[in-house]
């Protein structure tokens, strides 16, 4: 397959054109999102949802994710990754096969709708983890675009991902929200240096290849501006897979949770990774044919046991 979005292959970064659409389908009435937020996503590459889970169903969300980091001797050991240098958790990846409750909110029409709406086909779980940023100890997660690692280690072959961020705790602007950089998702900016065989294995803690160069994140972010959407537990952030984003690390003593899920359209499977000849591991990225979501509807309390 040809490669459209070369990275880590020439000795300077470059910022090259996007050559997806961002909203694949044409909004109409029946759309599960405003006109507005189709437009917004669109131009900025992320919007922001409020509301649209009950304070019942945020608890809920919560006690889901409370067991999660509580027992990780429960889970499989080789989706969790802790912070460096320290044994506090940091990810927790494959949560949607190690939780039916994080199962049935992947599949809520909530989100999925939405997904399969931008998206414009039926969609997959590429990818979810709980990130966890504890208070004092929290690190940073570095800017980068997910599209650049996905296509380079994963072989996503084209632009039609986004990721539904899902906040279990308060997002303030001093725990280390995400930051985007709005109007990004339209520039695809290459990465310098050839990666190393298994570098999920250092790069889930802290990246060193696939890492946009300052100069070039310098000219975006005077290019956009920088935005830290913040929300209350509960609050989803919408982003398109090539959003360049990060978040500062956490010093205060507020802890901050997040649910990732990654919905990618069943047409944009992955290939051969465009960049390595080893691909990531399977609970990084779903490999093999696709299966679509059976969306859900209802309350999520009500669907699955406590």
């Amino acid at each position: 397959m040809q490669d459209l979005y070369p990275s880590r292959q020439a000795p300077a970064a470059e910022m090259l054109p996007r050559q997806d659409p961002v909203v694949h389908r044409e909004w109409s009435k029946d759309a599960p999102i405003s006109a507005q937020q189709a437009v917004a996503f669109d131009r900025d590459g992320y919007i922001v949802l409020e509301d649209i889970f009950s304070p019942k169903e945020v608890s809920f969300l919560q006690r889901a994710a409370g067991e999660l980091l509580a027992d990780p001797a429960a889970l499989d050991g080789d989706t969790i990754v802790t912070e460096p240098q320290s044994r506090e958790i940091r990810s927790i990846f494959e949560i949607h096969r190690q939780s039916p409750v994080m199962a049935r909110l992947a599949a809520d029409a909530r989100l999925a709708d939405v997904a399969r709406f931008l998206l414009g086909d039926e969609v997959y779980i590429h990818q979810s983890r709980l990130n966890y940023k504890p208070g004092f100890k929290g690190r940073e997660f570095y800017w980068h675009s997910d599209f650049e690692t996905w296509h380079v280690e994963d072989g996503m072959p084209r632009m039609r991902a986004l990721s539904a961020s899902v906040l279990l705790a308060d997002n303030t602007p001093h725990n280390g929200p995400l930051m985007v950089i709005p109007g990004s998702h339209r520039t695809y900016l290459t990465c310098v240096g050839e990666t190393p065989d298994d570098h999920y294995l250092s790069s889930l803690k802290k990246q060193e290849y696939g890492v946009p160069d300052e100069d070039s994140l310098a000219e975006l972010a005077h290019r956009h501006g920088i935005v830290a959407p913040t929300g209350k537990p509960g609050t989803v952030i919408l982003f398109d897979c090539n959003l360049m984003h990060g978040s500062n690390g956490n010093i205060t003593p507020f802890p901050r949770a997040n649910a990732f899920l990654v919905y990618n359209a069943v047409s944009n499977r992955l290939e051969k990774p465009f960049g390595v000849e080893k691909p990531r591991p399977w609970f990084l990225a779903h490999r093999g044919a696709p299966v679509p979501l059976a969306v859900e509807y209802g309350a999520l309390v009500e669907a699955v046991p406590a």
